[in-house]
């Protein structure tokens, strides 16, 4: 049984950091993984991405500013977020899907997490 279970979320200033953390379980073979987030009221989007070959996407918002990593001894997928603003408050979603490739569709991705709040104030 696949799990993702994400953590790191809390309330930051504008300009500081967080770095968010996806415990993965469960998965075997190729797999990418995505950070996604959803504001209130707005549709869920694709922040960053790695796929298996650790190829990466960065969404244009945020490209510069947050980075993903996979550690794979530990089976986490980390997404650091630097120079916060406003705008990036939201919950934040770790996504996998047994493919390849990553995608920014929601509907690519089959695995999902619970998800972890991410507030910045101005």
């Amino acid at each position: 049984q696949v799990q993702l279970v994400e953590s790191g979320g809390g309330s930051v200033q504008a300009g500081g950091s967080l770095r968010l953390s996806c415990a993965t379980s469960g998965f075997t073979g190729s797999n990418a993984f995505a950070w996604f987030r959803q504001a209130p009221g707005k549709e869920r989007e694709g922040v960053a991405a790695v796929d298996s070959d650790d190829s990466f996407m960065y969404a244009t918002a945020v490209k510069g500013r947050f980075t993903i990593s996979k550690d794979i001894s530990k089976d986490i997928v980390y997404l650091q977020m630097n120079s916060l603003k406003p705008d990036d408050t939201a919950m934040y979603y770790c996504a996998a899907r047994p493919k390849l490739l990553c995608s920014w569709s929601t509907n690519d991705y089959n695995s999902w997490g619970l998800g972890t709040q991410v507030t910045v104030s101005s």
